[in-house]
């Protein structure tokens, strides 16, 4: 008998658990989905600017992405003004050329 008792207790001990897990990702992961939002739409609407007159603006577009993403900044306008983003500005590709457009 006490031998269930102790099972039962587990499985309350562990519902417990799993409904507070729950309740925890529920409520902290809207905080995250927001910042990626956020951080994409910035991204995507300074490259669309910087992007809009280059030559191959697909490629334009996935490296200033990529650049931004991790950069957190886009300079202005549609070429140069590197100097407004440090980061962007130095990233280099596997050549040792500029990553960022």
């Amino acid at each position: 008998m006490l031998h269930f008792t102790t099972l039962q207790f587990s499985a309350q001990k562990m519902k417990l658990f799993l409904a507070t897990l729950l309740l925890v990702t529920l409520v902290v992961s809207p905080s995250f989905i927001q910042t990626s939002i956020a951080g994409s739409s910035y991204c995507n609407s300074k490259c669309q600017q910087r992007c809009s007159k280059a030559g191959l603006a697909d490629r334009c577009l996935k490296y200033c992405g990529i650049c931004c993403e991790v950069c957190k900044c886009v300079p202005s306008g549609t070429y140069g003004n590197k100097h407004e983003c440090p980061c962007y500005r130095d990233k280099k590709n596997s050549k040792g050329k500029p990553k960022c457009p």
